[in-house]
């Protein structure tokens, strides 16, 4: 179901537990599997609980609880647009709307090419660099203004 790459990288995850905590490399692991697959399927989760040894019900849990993970096919860009009040005062409304316009979409929608997927997001703790955006999960990018999106877009591209 995983490379062995990846089920490497779970090993490790899990090496920083005591044996009788391994539940707590759940959400490492979730991220490790999602990387591998791009976004986590019911067998993909199901698989990586059995791999550590918990309930297929827990690995559920945190996946379904925490926005990083993708429980549906996503655009090789994830883009999620902090909206909540801090970023919103700041543009963040604005920077979503642009990139709706922009890409053609709405939240939850990816564009017709599967590059793009638009997310709206909660905090994302950095309100002073308002409006942020984040791409994968993984990088934050600040004051997002329309001339900063179009460079982003830009360089994803």
């Amino acid at each position: 179901m995983l490379s062995a790459e990846s089920l490497k990288l779970i090993d490790v995850e899990l090496a920083k537990y005591p044996a009788n905590q391994r539940r707590s490399a759940i959400m490492g692991a979730l991220r490790i599997a999602q990387e591998e697959k791009r976004w986590l399927t019911p067998e993909t989760i199901e698989f990586v609980a059995d791999y550590i040894g918990i309930a297929p019900a827990a690995a559920y849990e945190v996946a379904t609880f925490y926005n990083m993970y993708d429980l549906a096919p996503v655009g090789k860009y994830k883009l999620t647009v902090c909206t909540n009040l801090p970023c919103a005062l700041r543009g963040g409304v604005n920077a979503a709307e642009y990139l709706k316009q922009k890409l053609g979409i709405g939240f939850g929608e990816t564009t017709s090419d599967g590059l793009y997927t638009l997310m709206e997001g909660e905090c994302m703790g950095a309100c002073g660099d308002a409006p942020v955006m984040l791409v994968n999960n993984h990088k934050m990018c600040s004051f997002m203004t329309e001339e900063a999106i179009e460079a982003k877009l830009a360089e994803l591209q």
